[in-house]
């Protein structure tokens, strides 16, 4: 149940995307490397930030 409503507030994160005050996906250290028909995208910065979310909401739910 608790995954569900993460995946919901995720979602609604999303659809609320273009209006946030930084989007995700572009962030610093988010690497987008073009060249011709190449396109290298590493989005490490955003890695970073869904981890460290991630790690304090299942830290805070794991507390008893």
């Amino acid at each position: 149940m608790v995954m569900g409503v993460v995946i919901v507030l995720v979602g609604f994160l999303l659809m609320l995307g273009p209006r946030l005050p930084f989007r995700i996906g572009r962030l610093p250290l988010d690497f987008h490397y073009q060249r011709g028909n190449f396109n290298f995208y590493f989005p490490l910065g955003t890695s970073i930030l869904v981890s460290v979310v991630l790690t304090l909401i299942f830290s805070l739910l794991n507390r008893r």
